[in-house]
């Protein structure tokens, strides 16, 4: 399981929000957000997909071959 990836579960998903309203899903295999960037939110979207990734440091000067 990823860290930052979505949680499948088999279908159908009844998902009570923070706020009491509940989520439903008829499908047979659900992917549930965890990283809480989606736009569809309970549901992942892929969102977690898009972020930046970190820049590789530059190489030391006595590496460059020139």
């Amino acid at each position: 399981m990823d860290p930052q990836g979505p949680v499948l579960v088999e279908g159908p998903v009844e998902i009570v929000l923070e706020d009491g309203t509940v989520a439903r899903s008829d499908r047979f295999l659900v992917a549930l957000c965890t990283c809480r960037r989606s736009r569809t939110y309970p549901w992942c979207d892929t969102s977690h997909r898009r972020r930046e990734r970190a820049q590789t440091p530059p190489e030391p000067e006595d590496r460059i071959q020139r």
